[in-house]
């Protein structure tokens, strides 16, 4: 009896991480979402400024979307796919990496700073800044972490991680990319 009910507690306890999970399947699209408050930073005259970024224009290239909190923390979890990504050294015309930043996800009080790392940071990767966290409701993503996306230049899934990548992992998800472009 003691068995059962410590079997009742542990589910109870585990339950809501379990139904968690997002929404994005392997061989479909993305579902749409448009981030129009903040955006895709776009460079002109040495200006940054901010463009609205839809997930239905993903067409024509291989990309990975690095959905991440902002967070230093979840910045982190992604270090070694940065370091792959950089030496796979994929061709710009057929690959792209896309990095959505949930400022709505920032530790309290960091949101501007968020936002000036974002546009100094990463200057080889596609940066869309989401003051709303729109990607990580419309997706279902865990908050607080990181979610990695590959899809092919049809736009179709073909990977999906939430959460840090082991070694095993980064080399697949850098297969597909070489695989897919």
């Amino acid at each position: 009896m003691m068995y059962k009910t410590l079997l009742a507690i542990i589910f109870s306890a585990i339950a809501p991480t379990l139904a968690q999970a997002n929404n994005i399947q392997i061989d479909t699209t993305l579902p749409t979402v448009t981030v129009a408050n903040k955006g895709e930073l776009v460079l002109n005259n040495n200006t940054i400024g901010y463009q609205s970024w839809r997930s239905t224009n993903l067409e024509g290239k291989t990309h990975i979307i690095m959905a991440i909190a902002g967070r230093s923390s979840a910045k982190e979890i992604n270090a070694e796919l940065v370091s792959a990504i950089s030496a796979a050294d994929f061709p710009q015309a057929k690959y792209q990496t896309i990095t959505i930043i949930n400022q709505d996800d920032a530790i309290w009080g960091t949101a501007s700073f968020v936002q000036s790392a974002t546009e100094k940071e990463y200057p080889w990767s596609s940066m869309v800044l989401d003051s709303d966290g729109i990607v990580q409701k419309t997706w279902d993503l865990k908050k607080e972490d990181s979610a990695i996306i590959v899809i092919n230049k049809n736009a179709q899934v073909v990977f999906i991680h939430e959460g840090k990548l082991n070694q095993h992992q980064v080399k697949q998800v850098i297969t597909l990319v070489k695989k897919n472009i």
